[in-house]
């Protein structure tokens, strides 16, 4: 783990505390929680994007026997 230094106003810092207490856990730990909730949601939201961005991309196939052909596309629209 690295150490940081985040500042946070009064009222972050009350509440954090106050969650804390109730929760048995520590402020560092709420903290960890919430960037790892914050970073899953994010990744998802472009894992949407990616995906979404791939819908009709082989409305144009005729010849579906060739799956390495399709997965290349599928692979090329979402590393775009």
């Amino acid at each position: 783990m690295f150490r940081t230094q985040v500042y946070l106003t009064e009222a972050e810092r009350e509440g954090l505390q106050s969650l804390a207490s109730q929760q048995g856990a520590s402020q560092s730990e709420l903290i960890r929680k919430a960037i790892d909730l914050y970073i899953d949601q994010h990744q998802r939201t472009d894992w949407k994007e990616k995906l979404l961005s791939l819908a009709g991309c082989l409305a144009d196939k005729t010849d579906w026997a060739d799956y390495e052909a399709i997965r290349r596309e599928g692979d090329r629209e979402l590393n775009r």
